[in-house]
Order: C-alpha cells, then sequence, then structure tokens
C-alpha cells in the first residue's frame, strides 16, 4: 500500500535522512587503503548512536531473506552491486567501495548510499562511479507531482544505457517510510508517462546501480545477501531519500 507523509511526518524523515548523510560522510572519509570493512561498520554505529538515532539494516530480514542482516551498513567492493556485508576484508588500493546506509528516528527512515574511491582509482572506475550519481540526479529531477514512476525510471535508464553501462535486472529503488521497504517500487529502467502518477507527500528512496561491461546479471552469493556482477565486472550504487513536493523533489540524505 502507498502511504503518503504528513508535513510531520516528512519533518522526521528528514531528520533520519540527515543522520544517514553525516554517517556515510564520516564512513567515506575514513575508508582508504588498509581499513578493514568491520571498522567502518563500527564507525557508522557510533555515529548513528550519537545521533539518537537506530541502524534500519541491523536484524533486517525480508522475506527473500535466508537470515537477519547481521550488521550496520551494507559494504559492497567492487564486483559487488549491492548487500555486501561487512568482514575482515582489508580495502585495497584502486577499489570501488559503494556504502549503503539506513537509520531512523522514531521510527522513521532514511536511507542512501554512495560509492567512493579507494586509494588511487583508474579512470574508468571513477567515470562509472560519475555516471551513476548523474543517473541518480536525473531520477531525482524526473520526480515531480503529476509525472509518473516511468518517467523516473527512464531518466535513470537514458543516463546508464547511453554511457555503455548495464543496470542489473530485478534491483531498484523503493517506497520508504516506517518501513525500510515501502509501495511502490521504483525500477531503473521504463518507459516515461507509465506507471503510477507522483503524488504530494510521497516518499522515495531512488538508487540506480550500474555495471561496467553493460550486462545486466547478477547472482546471490552463499551469505544469501551479497549481488554480485554475473561476470565479475565491476559495479557502483548511489541513492537518496526524497519527497514529492509542490516545489519539486526535497533530497532528504544530501549532506
Amino acid at each position: 500500500m502507498v502511504t503518503l507523509k504528513t508535513e510531520a511526518e516528512l519533518a522526521l524523515m528528514r531528520i533520519a535522512g540527515q543522520v544517514v548523510a553525516r554517517t556515510l560522510a564520516a564512513v567515506a572519509d575514513a575508508a582508504r587503503p588498509g581499513v578493514r570493512l568491520t571498522d567502518l561498520d563500527e564507525l557508522a554505529a557510533g555515529v548513528i548512536a550519537d545521533a539518537g538515532a537506530k541502524p534500519s539494516f541491523t536484524g533486517y530480514r525480508p522475506a527473500w531473506a535466508p537470515t537477519p542482516y547481521p550488521a550496520v551498513l551494507c559494504l559492497s567492493v567492487d564486483n559487488a552491486v549491492v548487500h555486501g556485508i561487512p568482514d575482515d576484508r582489508v580495502l585495497r588500493d584502486g577499489e570501488l567501495l559503494s556504502i549503503d546506509c539506513g537509520a531512523y528516528v522514531d521510527g522513521y527512515h532514511g536511507d542512501a548510499a554512495i560509492t567512493v574511491a579507494i586509494g588511487d582509482v583508474d579512470e574508468a572506475g571513477r567515470r562509472l562511479a560519475r555516471t551513476c550519481d548523474e543517473a541518480l540526479a536525473a531520477g531525482i529531477a524526473a520526480a515531480q507531482v503529476g509525472a509518473r514512476l516511468g518517467d523516473i525510471a527512464h531518466a535513470i535508464e537514458v543516463v546508464a544505457r547511453t554511457s555503455g553501462f548495464g543496470l542489473p535486472d530485478g534491483l531498484g529503488g523503493h517506497g520508504i517510510g516506517t518501513a525500510m521497504h515501502e509501495d511502490p517500487p521504483v525500477p531503473n529502467t521504463g518507459r516515461p508517462g507509465r506507471g503510477m502518477e507522483l503524488r504530494e507527500g510521497l516518499v522515495l528512496a531512488i538508487e540506480p546501480m550500474l555495471i561496467e561491461s553493460g550486462s545486466t546479471r547478477c547472482r546471490t552469493t552463499a551469505d544469501g545477501w551479497t549481488v554480485v556482477t554475473a561476470d565479475g565486472s565491476r559495479a557502483v550504487h548511489s541513492e537518496h531519500t526524497i519527497a514529492i513536493t509542490a516545489a519539486g523533489p526535497v533530497v532528504f540524505t544530501a549532506a
């Protein structure tokens, strides 16, 4: 069921979004060669707790997941697209790290993701990450009152496809509010003018994911959570939580 948020609910979601933004900034600043993924997860836990919020991902178990999620962040390196579980892996120079964070305040969630370069990343990798940010920006710009979900999807798809990158099958954004994942699903591919009409008070997490090789195929690893590219190529992820308003889209998770 799609729910439209009141002004009071939007205010709480803005607060949650700012907690997420501060957490992502702190983790991105600490992410460098030689740092363990578990250290970044512990850092995020501290930032969220200090803000008086709680992590959205810890213990979360959607219907498809075999076990509850065991960490605060999703940390996905190179060929991992999304849902990478932080472990004792040490970051290495030249890797791409996608950082996905959710937090909630008084029951209302915020969700965002960024991809950062670890040390000296080649220009192809940096272009991949930049293009993902551009696809996200295009999707957000399309999120206007009276537009359709297909307008968001098409805007993202045009940026990705024009640049030669793939969009993973079956992965996309979602509504968000008192639950981490709410209706409607927000696909990253689609036809303009199609799908649900966007109304004031709707809050969406828009999240393109790009595959460098142009492939669309992925698989889930043995941990039941981490999604990796089928061909081993690199992937990136960008996400913001936004509200649909009469004045245009408002990004709750912007720094």
